[in-house]
Parts: structure tokens; C-alpha cells; sequence
């Protein structure tokens, strides 16, 4: 696809056969509603004038029959038009929710709110394309069959709907542009005002922490506002626009039942004519009001199409790799730099427990971000290798595989304890399960509740306590049993004698000397550090460093500072 265009014309091709048979019913429906009125008047002309009550027996059964093709023909119609309605907006909510949650990513600039808001109100708002392309065809039917009416009664009658429709249409047409500019400001304002609410509400605990309520809804207060005055100018532009078209489009039928009556008085259209032109007149206004009022919705789901596209179009952050791993778990960071790194070197053996220790809390997150895989290749520099793989030609299926990432801020899933261990291994059996807690220390939170590893767990973990939280995160990481695994600060939340039972588990459950995994430790926490191989130190973005835990004990002023606080 490409844009908002390319989004419409294809709603448009694939739900074609519900739309071309929705189409023919409701126009066969305002075929119908044209005709009543030129029954009724066929009706005073030949049966009432006349007295013929065989003829209006006749003529009143004809226009019985009409309104059973009618009614028929708007509910079998609707109901194709409905159908097709519903099954794309599905469908968009589907794409749109496949693109956001794909593996790969997603390169937008669009926050979690406003994916929020296109992947469900644009996605509503713009398969109505499918109900207004019938309307206006439908518009349209009414509007020829009308004129043809009126051009067999009288030429200058139908001449002056033939000729008045399109100029009308024309005209109101130049406003179309300030319309579709207005609703896709009012659409957009309003997605950021609801990614906005969406960021403060899955941020509330921290912002209550720090006291930031005020100034957190304050600055939602500014975006409503705005999102507000965008909506009313929207809502102005619409409403001047609809008023006016609803005058010309009423003038236009006064004054073809007018001039119908002019006639009437002098003969040259009958009484059951007359009849017929007021009621086309008033007919005609409908589908007048439906034709001016089409700019309007279009703009809308144009502007819904858009904000689709955004999205449908955008490309994966990550690439493809389809490089099979080696099997090995050694890794490689060659020159690395990205966010607050400069120049990162870091080589891992197979099987090596390695600590990292960053004197800015901010290289650490970037070197965690970095080797989680999830990372375009193009936002860092230098190189990253995993068994002599480049991690970016692993592909991120592959890269998930060979290493897993736990980040200092981890959630946890709604469902039991059970659940979220084995999340990342879901054929865990109970004997791995149960190391998995065992080396993280989250036996005593299994143990804590009666319902043990049943014990439901909130969205988030918010069940939980934050020791808890760390805890059953850190089993569900080993439980995976990558060959590499990056833990960020796994232990920040439970108390000293936890820490080296954890620290010990984490060494005893990676490298107890039957598997070769390597496992890095991003942490200051002397417990953790206490159980590495050996520790690499990064300050100022840069590898300065290395040596083991002991001796850069004694001999490191800065490390000390740093560790044995």
C-alpha cells in the first residue's frame, strides 16, 4: 500500500461483491421511493378523477406491491452493506494489531495511545467508506429517477433538477478540502490526547512515587484542550457546510414544487401530476441532504485511512535475518555505540559467567537494549556477534533463541505464578520448573500463598510485592534456559540474604559445568558480582577495564566506590 488512497481503494476491491449487491438493493429501494409518489398521482389521475373503482383497486395493489419491493430491497440491502462494515473494520483491527504486536517491530513515531486509537476508532471510521459509497449511488438513483419523472411531465421541471443537482454539487464541493483538513487535525489531536491518557495511567504508580500528579495532569489538560478546540473547529466547518447545503438542496426542491404549481393553475400539468412533483419535491431532499453531506464523511475516513497507513505502511524496525545460529554462546561487542555508548568492548566466552558494571545507570540500559536483539541495526554502530553470528542477520526469532535479555523493568502477565514462569517455556516440565525456582529464590513466593503455583497473578504483577515481581521474573528467564542470557539488575528489590541465594543459584543453574551457557550480569550488587568469572567495567560509554571482583576490590578506588557502598 501507499497512503491513505492505496487503504481506501482496497476496502473498496476486497469487499466488493457484499458492496456491488448492497449497492443494487438500496438503489432498487430509492427507485421505489421515487415511484410511490408517481403512483399516487397515476392513482387520483385515472381512478379518483375518473371514479373507477376497478382502477384503484388495481392502482392501490400496484402500490402495495411497491412498498413490499421497498422495504425488502432496504433490508436485504442493509444488511450486505452492515456485513461488509463490520468484517473490514475487524479486519483492520486485526491488521493494525498484527503490524504493532510483529516481532520485528514497527517504525512509527505514533505512541501506544495512538496506536490505541487507529487500530480501533480509525479502524471503525474508515470502513464506513462502504456504507457511503452505496449512499451516494443510492443519492444519485433517486436523484435520475426523479428527474426522468419530472422531465416526462414537464422538460423545464426535470431540466431544473438535472441541471441544479451538479452546480449544487459542484459548489458545495470547494469546501471539501477545508473539511478533510479539519477532521484528519481533530482525529490526530485526539489520538495524542488518548496516548497521552494511556501513558498516565500505565504510569500512575511511579508519578504518584516521585509527587508528578499535578504536573502529569496539567499537561493532559493542555492536550485535551487542544484536542477539544481542533474538534470544535471540525465540528463548525461541518456544520456551516451541512446548514448551508440543506438550504440550497431545500430552495431547489421550493422551487420545483413551486413552479409545478404555477403550472398546475395553468393547465399544463394535471391535478395527479402536481401531486406527483410536490411529492418528488420533498423526496428529493433526502438524498440532496445525503449527496452534500458526503465530503463530510469521506473526509473522515480519509483522514481514519491515513492514520491507518501510517501504520499498515511502515517498515519492521528489525531485519529479516534468516542466519541460523552456530550453537555456540559465546559473544563479541566490537566498537559499540549506541545511546550513551561510545565505544563498547566486551568478549564472552562459552560457558563464562561475566559481570558488567556501568558507573552510569544509563550505559548500562543502552547495553541491555543493545543485546536484547531489538535494536535496528541501524541506530548503533560497531558490531555485535553471537557464536560468530552478527546478532542482526540472526533474524529476531533466532536472536530470541540464543539470547535472552531480562531488563531491569520487567512485568509480569494476568494469570497464576505457574503461567508466567513458563511463559518463555511453555514444555517446561515441573522438575525444570522447580530448579527455576529454586535458583531465583521464588520457592518462598509459591510458598507465601496457598494455592502455590495456581496463586493468580494481576496484569503487571501487581498482586505481587516488587521482591516478588523480581523474583518470579528471574525464574521465568531461567526456566528458558537460553544459551545466552543478559540479566539487568535482577536483584535491585530483595533484601541482602535473598541477593547471594540468588547470585548462587544463577552460577549453580547456568554453570554447573554441564552446559555451555554464558550468562552476563549488568549489575553493581557485590552478591551478584561475588559469583562472575571476571568483571568488565564501563564509564563514560566506554569499556575502561576488567579484571575479577576480588582484585578490583583492593586495588580500584572508583570500583569500590561504586560496588562496596
Amino acid at each position: 500500500m501507499a497512503g491513505g488512497t492505496a487503504v481506501l481503494r482496497r476496502t473498496l476491491t476486497r469487499n466488493r461483491a457484499r458492496l456491488i449487491a448492497g449497492t443494487a438493493l438500496v438503489s432498487v429501494h430509492q427507485v421505489a421511493e421515487t415511484a410511490v409518489p408517481i403512483a399516487i398521482g397515476v392513482i387520483v389521475d385515472r381512478a379518483v378523477e375518473t371514479g373507477d373503482v376497478t382502477a384503484l383497486v388495481v392502482w392501490l395493489a400496484a402500490l402495495a406491491l411497491l412498498f413490499v419491493v421497498l422495504t425488502s430491497a432496504w433490508r436485504f440491502g442493509a444488511r450486505f452493506i452492515v456485513l461488509a462494515v463490520q468484517q473490514e473494520a475487524h479486519r483492520l483491527r486485526v491488521e493494525v494489531a498484527g503490524r504493532i504486536l510483529d516481532s520485528r517491530g514497527v517504525r512509527t513515531d505514533l505512541r501506544a495511545g495512538e496506536l490505541l486509537t487507529v487500530s480501533t476508532s480509525d479502524a471503525d471510521k474508515e470502513a464506513w467508506i462502504l456504507d457511503v459509497v452505496p449512499r451516494v449511488a443510492a443519492a444519485l438513483t433517486a436523484m435520475v429517477a426523479s428527474a426522468i419523472a419530472l422531465l416526462v411531465i414537464d422538460v423545464p421541471l426535470g431540466l431544473a433538477v438535472l441541471i441544479g443537482t451538479p452546480v449544487m454539487l459542484g459548489l458545495l464541493q470547494a469546501a471539501a478540502p477545508l473539511i478533510t483538513r479539519r477532521a484528519s487535525a481533530q482525529q490526530a489531536t485526539t489520538a495524542r490526547a488518548a496516548g497521552m491518557a494511556t501513558d498516565l495511567v500505565s504510569g500512575l504508580r511511579p508519578l504518584r512515587g516521585i509527587g508528578a500528579e499535578s504536573a502529569a495532569t496539567q499537561r493532559y489538560r493542555d492536550v485535551s484542550q487542544g484536542a477539544l478546540a481542533a474538534t470544535m473547529r471540525a465540528a463548525k466547518a461541518t456544520g456551516v457546510f451541512v446548514g448551508v447545503s440543506m438550504t440550497v438542496s431545500a430552495l431547489l426542491a421550493v422551487s420545483v414544487a413551486g413552479f409545478a404549481g404555477w403550472f398546475a393553475l395553468e393547465g399544463r400539468i394535471s391535478v395527479g401530476e402536481l401531486i406527483t412533483v410536490v411529492g418528488l419535491s420533498q423526496f428529493i431532499v433526502e438524498p440532496l441532504g445525503m449527496l452534500a453531506r458526503v465530503p463530510g464523511f469521506y473526509a473522515n475516513a480519509r483522514a481514519s485511512a491515513d492514520r491507518l497507513a501510517l501504520v499498515l505502511d511502515a517498515e519492521p524496525l528489525l531485519p529479516a535475518g534468516s542466519t541460523q545460529p552456530s550453537g555456540a554462546s559465546d559473544v563479541e561487542l566490537r566498537a559499540v555505540a549506541y545511546r550513551s555508548l561510545t565505544g563498547v568492548d566486551l568478549a564472552v566466552a562459552s560457558g563464562e559467567l561475566v559481570g558488567v558494571v556501568a558507573y552510569r545507570p544509563e550505559d548500562a540500559e543502552a547495553l541491555a537494549d543493545v543485546l536484547s536483539g531489538q535494536v535496528p541495526p541501524d541506530r548503533y554502530e560497531g558490531e555485535i556477534r553471537v557464536g560468530g553470528v552478527p546478532l542482526a542477520d540472526l533474524g529476531l526469532t533466532h536472536a530470541r533463541r540464543t539470547v535472552l535479555v531480562e531488563p531491569h523493568h520487567t512485568d509480569l502477565f494476568a494469570g497464576t505464578v505457574h503461567s508466567n514462569v513458563t511463559a518463555g517455556s511453555p514444555g517446561a516440565d515441573h522438575d525444570a520448573v522447580q530448579h527455576a525456582l529454586r535458583a531465583s529464590a521464588a520457592v518462598d513466593v509459591v510458598e507465601a500463598h496457598a494455592a502455590g503455583l495456581d496463586h493468580e497473578v494481576t496484569d503487571r504483577g501487581a498482586s505481587l510485592s516488587g521482591g516478588q515481581r523480581q523474583r518470579v521474573a528471574l525464574a521465568r528467564a531461567l526456566a528458558a534456559r537460553a544459551p545466552v542470557m543478559v540479566l539487568h539488575d535482577p536483584t535491585t528489590a530483595v533484601d541482602a540474604v535473598t541477593e547471594h541465594a540468588i547470585a548462587d543459584g544463577i552460577a549453580t543453574s547456568r554453570h554447573d559445568g554441564t552446559r555451555a551457557h554464558s550468562t552476563i550480569l549488568v549489575t553493581s550488587s557485590p552478591a551478584l558480582l561475588s559469583v562472575t568469572d571476571r568483571v568488565v567495567i564501563v564509564d563514560d560509554g566506554r569499556t575502561v577495564t576488567e579484571g575479577t571482583h576480588a582484585g578490583l576490590s583492593a586495588t580500584d578506588e572508583n570500583y569500590r566506590k561504586a560496588v562496596l557502598r
